[in-house]
């Protein structure tokens, strides 16, 4: 089986430049036998930068790319000459990219916007020259500061997906079906569990020209947040959905169990994910009567709005747009 190229977590190792030293020089030409100090500040070194880009969408080009390092600050010269700064470093990111301390999971920074770019390492500031420690007891300094020591640190980068509805269910509740009709995605479809192994998205037309994104997320299993499954691996991209459609196949033993099953297990991971608005479609809706969809009606939590839809025949689709255009927007 091919290696997918959807990347969404890598560890990547980073240090930042050390700085120049401050130069010792002496002033001396022909006629000044002894001019003093005049010894130039180190260059600081280079920093790492990371920066959003809404051309990438996966982390794939970090995958093999794991050793960042910025460039070291030259040392200062004479006549009170400035090293060069070291060399930054930039790392191009997808937006929804959180950046993690390897070792103590320390939350470093957040890439949200096109253009976002923040400093995740500094480099070490230049050492002072020893023209700035020129006294009237101590008028030849011969002493000036080294450079600061560059930081080493191994950095998580996770990527979130960004979309303003993200499609909750257990494998084959029909998530990717609704995706490929609702948009132009082209996800894999196949009537066996977990044929999605990695988020799709896609753009889902509206009235009026409007429009919004929907992830399809591989499905969620019970026990999920405890990393049954490949549960904990894609759970982080429900964080970053404005609203959660979650969907029960019709021909579930027991839709409003499943749902709770769904829902508890999002909690576990997140309790914040509550404050999120909820959808809950009933999928399949082909395969029962009338009558076994009126008997699911009543049994269903009244506290979420719920439609029954089919993505064969088109039934309920318009109005699953209408509560989920809804959600988004109130």
């Amino acid at each position: 089986m091919a290696e997918s190229n959807f990347v969404d977590y890598v560890k990547i190792f980073c240090r930042s430049g050390k700085g120049g030293a401050g130069s010792t020089h002496l002033h001396r030409e022909k006629f000044v036998p002894k001019g003093g100090p005049d010894g130039g500040d180190g260059g600081r070194g280079g920093h790492i930068y990371i920066k959003g880009n809404r051309n990438y969408w996966t982390l794939l080009h970090l995958k093999y790319a794991r050793h960042i390092f910025a460039g070291h600050g030259e040392s200062g010269g004479k006549n009170r000459s400035f090293g060069a700064d070291g060399e930054d470093k930039t790392i191009e990111v997808p937006l929804g990219t959180v950046a993690y301390d390897a070792d103590t999971r320390e939350f470093l920074c957040e890439i949200t916007e096109h253009d976002q770019q923040l400093i995740l390492l500094k480099g070490g500031r230049g050492g002072q020259g020893n023209w700035h420690f020129r006294t009237s007891t101590l008028q030849t300094p011969r002493f000036a500061q080294p450079g600061e020591p560059g930081i080493e640190r191994a950095v998580v980068l996770e990527l979130k997906v960004l979309a303003d509805v993200g499609l909750v269910g257990f494998p084959n509740a029909g998530k990717s079906t609704l995706l490929s009709t609702v948009s132009a995605a082209k996800p894999k479809i196949a009537d066996y569990p977990f044929t999605t192994l990695e988020p799709n998205l896609g753009i889902v037309s509206y009235r009026d020209n409007r429009s919004f994104v929907m992830a399809d997320i591989p499905g969620i299993i019970e026990g999920a947040h405890e990393g049954k499954g490949i549960g904990l691996r894609f759970l982080r991209h429900i964080e970053r959905n404005a609203a959660l459609l979650f969907m029960v196949p019709a021909t579930s033993e027991n839709v409003k169990q499943d749902y709770d099953i769904l829902l508890n297990e999002l909690v576990q991971y997140n309790p914040e994910l509550l404050d999120k608005k909820r959808v809950l479609a009933v999928t399949k809706c082909d395969l029962v009567t009338e009558e076994e969809e009126r008997k699911l009606a009543s049994s269903l939590p009244k506290d979420i709005p719920t439609v029954f839809i089919s993505s064969v025949s088109g039934k309920g689709i318009d109005t699953l747009k209408d509560l989920l255009w809804n959600s988004i927007n109130c």
